[in-house]
């Protein structure tokens, strides 16, 4: 029996030269990078290297740059520490119905706060409608959050587009993008696309978990909400998790080599998969498809067949996928972005995400549409939905 991953959208496997590297440092680097001795100047030296990878990366300014945990606490610093430090300028705020719970949540604390929200809808593909946007934005909006790639279907929304919109209606309104599933799969250049807020998560592009950053325009307005040491100028109290931050960087650096390589390596696999699945009866593609949406990311509801046996099934075929969201995977409840989307009620509770990596083959593949083809007509013969 062949093992098949197929759930990176979630998590994806750490690189090896990441690992080692964070097993030095855990084992022989392992000095605070606050102390003045020389184990701390070694430690902080992987900071400044890190840094230094990730500006790059991105063409921005180091001082730009500001390290967390992961994608929730760079969403989380974005939203409240910007509504908190631009409130005497207003207090609207802009965001969209399939945003990640990391942004959802910290906009609706706000709401309790006292701060408008306005929900902008999506389109079957899961697109916002730029002059819905447009029509949203006053004098009061202080922070317009949208993400980049939609977790669940892989709706790519238009940043570029949206950013040069915000600026233009009102300049002093700040835009946040969630890039932690865009990150590393499309280029994304934050001064070019007038984004003054970006978050990033380091397992989602093979680096560790527990790493992160946040990238902050530094004309940009923003509150810390964590206190303590003063660590990372005071935006961010804390020991730095060195290790993390390490092995984030290298994952950053073998994202960016021959990235549109790599894109183009999963939209072929992508296409390979909805292109077998084609002939099935009953089953529904969500989101865009071709290279409208995101290369690794593959929605599939499967009429008559509640997703989490289906779930269980192809993990007895050692296939490895996910019933939505892996981030509130315990909490059963129908998904917004469907529903946002204008899902059938049949599919809600019968969609599976297939995430694919650059590590996945042609071969497991060819595995799982197997897989499913077998299956899907026994479950359905079997389950009483």
């Amino acid at each position: 029996m062949m093992e098949v991953y197929l759930d990176n959208s979630a998590t994806t496997k750490c690189l090896p030269n990441a690992a080692a590297l964070m097993t030095k440092i855990m084992c022989e680097d392992y000095g605070n990078p606050s102390s003045m001795h020389q184990k701390g100047v070694e430690s902080e030296r992987y900071i400044r290297y890190a840094k230094e990878t990730i500006a790059k990366a991105l063409k921005v300014q180091e001082k730009e740059i500001l390290f967390t945990s992961g994608g929730t606490e760079s969403d989380n610093i974005a939203i409240i520490g910007a509504a908190y430090a631009n409130h005497r300028a207003g207090r609207h705020i802009i965001t969209t119905r399939i945003e990640h719970p990391a942004v959802l949540q910290p906009c609706a604390y706000l709401e309790e706060q006292g701060f408008q929200v306005t929900y902008l809808p999506v389109d079957r593909n899961g697109i916002i409608n730029l002059g819905n946007l447009e029509k949203a934005m006053t004098r009061g909006t202080i922070l317009v959050s949208i993400m980049h790639t939609n977790n669940e279907i892989g709706a790519v929304e238009p940043i570029e587009q949206a950013g040069a919109l915000i600026k233009r209606l009102n300049p002093n309104t700040l835009f946040h993008v969630d890039a932690v599933q865009g990150f590393g799969r499309f280029p994304i250049y934050p001064k070019r696309m007038n984004i003054d807020l970006l978050s990033v998560s380091a397992h989602k592009i093979h680096g560790p978990k527990g790493a992160g950053f946040l990238y902050i325009n530094d004309k940009a307005k923003i509150r810390p909400i964590i206190f303590g040491g003063g660590q990372q100028n005071g935006m961010r109290s804390g020991t730095e998790n060195v290790p993390g931050i390490a092995g984030m960087a290298l994952a950053v650096e073998e994202a960016y080599k021959d990235m549109a390589g790599k894109t183009a390596y999963l939209y072929s696999l992508k296409d390979r998969f909805i292109n077998e699945m084609a002939d099935v009866e009953g089953i529904r593609i969500n989101g865009p498809q071709n290279n409208e949406g995101a290369p690794h990311i593959i929605s599939v509801s499967i009429q008559g067949i509640r997703s989490e046996v289906m779930l269980h099934a192809l993990e007895e075929k050692g296939i490895y996928v996910s019933a939505g969201s892996a981030c509130s995977s315990h909490k059963h409840s129908d998904s917004a972005t469907l529903k946002a989307i204008g899902i059938d009620k049949q599919y809600l509770d019968s969609t599976l995400r297939f995430s694919l990596s650059t590590f996945t083959s042609e071969d497991e593949i060819d595995y799982t549409v197997r897989s499913l083809k077998e299956l899907i007509p026994k479950l359905r013969r079997y389950t009483r939905y």
